[in-house]
């Protein structure tokens, strides 16, 4: 049996500002404008995987859900970590999660937010993985060069298998360019993908024994999950406690069991702006556009326009991500810096750092459309069958008009149906709940009105993850 398992952590921050803390670029639609990259990781695995086993945090764990639903899969589970400890902790609650049936599978590892161009390519190769990992080994995907890159770790490889697979000899650090070059030319380098097949025990005995620190943590948390929902819950207690370690640390460049399998299928980790204009096709001109866009005289562009027009002129080796919220305007080659911007906003704490103007929640969004000394406007939308957690303000009333659906409101107990173009007013202090008893999304304006709109003015009565 081989199990998938899904890393769906981390924050993409080199790829703001489409991607945000809370929603970063696994849940975004960036090569494939209908798909995300996580609904096209779940997308390409074959029919003979087991459900997956995801691995995400408290903050992303609805996205997750809501993703793998819209793609119409059914995952294993979703088990949340407490606090993030990096790859080997995690691939360790997934191994002894999947053997608790009293079963072995070979586990695939995948990051959530890889592009891979062959499909059928990566099948094959994970075929193959399959056999060297039945046989005990711990295969790692080496993706072939294309470049001298800088920006990835490389895998020496050893002594020939057979034609796809060798023998590990060594990981090496990101490299400096001349080195990326020598290493290009040699045939014996490969990029680090960050993808793993081995069966569970095997990984677990080699983690017992190079990490026997982090085993008995990840031990101890998996035998306190707890199920909640559609996720399962690690003991933040005991979890907050495990090192924390990637896997090619903890374990892959210890072992004397590691494989290597050749993978060139179109890989790419989507980790800059310029390494997805790569992907893309463009115009004659060099230029990728997305949304309302017209450029003139300009060359080797990647541009995407959200809602408005966005022009170019006499421009070249250009980045132009206009959003909502923010605008970014790089130079191709300094998009690795992007880091830098997002480390400023944090520390200024600008919202733009965490959150796009759109903000997802389990019972659907809000869009912070307008604002001004005395008034904030929100275009809100409440998925069928969902309720805002009842509530109240001292600082500020609210007046909500229903633009489609239907809004069952509730206010100091009393609850009243609101159709489309009706409106009802909440004024200061009332306790009010929101619910759409329909079956299709309710769409409503809010208009707060008052003297402050802080999030601290909320005072619920009861929790539905808001």
């Amino acid at each position: 049996m081989l199990v998938p398992v899904i890393m769906c952590g981390g924050s993409g921050t080199r790829m703001w500002p489409l991607s945000r803390e809370h929603y970063p670029k696994q849940f975004l639609n960036l090569v494939d404008p209908e798909t995300s990259l996580l609904q096209a990781t779940v997308k390409r695995l074959s029919e003979q995987c087991a459900p997956a086993i995801a691995i995400t945090n408290e903050q992303h764990r609805f996205l997750v859900a809501e993703q793998f639903r819209m793609a119409n899969y059914q995952a294993d589970s979703i088990i949340l970590e407490p606090e993030g400890r990096n790859t080997a902790p995690a691939v360790a609650i997934a191994a002894f999660k999947a053997i608790q049936k009293g079963e072995d599978p070979v586990l695939l590892v995948l990051a959530s937010d890889h592009h891979i161009a062959d499909t059928e390519v990566f099948r094959d190769c994970v075929e193959h993985g399959q056999q060297l990992a039945q046989q005990g080994k711990l295969v790692t995907f080496g993706i072939v060069p294309t470049t001298p890159e800088t920006g990835y770790g490389y895998i020496k490889q050893g002594k020939a298998i057979d034609t796809l697979s060798f023998e590990l000899e060594r990981f090496v650090e990101k490299p400096d360019w001349a080195t990326a070059e020598s290493y290009l030319e040699s045939g014996d380098y490969l990029w680090n993908s960050g993808m793993f097949m081995f069966k569970a025990s095997t990984f677990l005995a080699e983690l017992k024994r190079f990490r026997p620190d982090i085993f008995a943590v990840c031990e101890q948390a998996c035998q306190n999950m707890q199920p909640d929902l559609d996720f399962i819950r690690l003991d933040r207690e005991i979890f907050s406690t495990c090192p924390s370690e990637s896997i090619d640390y903890a374990v892959m460049e210890k072992t004397s069991k590691g494989v290597t399998l050749r993978f060139d299928a179109g890989w790419c980790d989507v980790g800059s702006w310029s390494a997805l204009w790569e992907l893309q096709s463009k115009d004659d001109e060099g230029n990728y556009a997305r949304g309302d866009v017209f450029s003139k005289q300009s060359r080797d562009c990647y541009v995407l326009a959200n809602k408005r027009l966005v022009t170019t002129l006499g421009v070249e080796d250009l980045i132009i991500i206009d959003t909502d919220d923010a605008l970014l305007v790089a130079n191709k080659h300094s998009v690795q810096d992007i880091k830098q911007i997002v480390n400023h906003l944090q520390q200024t704490q600008r919202p733009e750092a965490v959150n796009h103007r759109k903000v997802y929640r389990p019972w659907g969004s809000y869009d912070s459309v307008d604002d001004g000394p005395r008034f904030q406007v929100k275009r809100i939308t409440v998925k069928p069958g969902e309720k805002i957690s009842t509530q109240m303000h001292h600082h500020r009333a609210e007046h909500w008009i229903v633009v489609s659906g239907t809004a069952k409101v509730t206010k100091n107990g009393a609850s009243e149906l609101v159709s489309e173009n009706q409106s009802t007013y909440i004024p200061i202090g009332v306790k009010h709940g929101l619910e759409n008893p329909g079956q299709i999304p309710l769409e409503m304006i809010e208009v707060q009105s008052g003297q402050y709109f802080g999030e601290d003015d909320i005072i619920r009565f009861e929790d539905t993850n808001n």
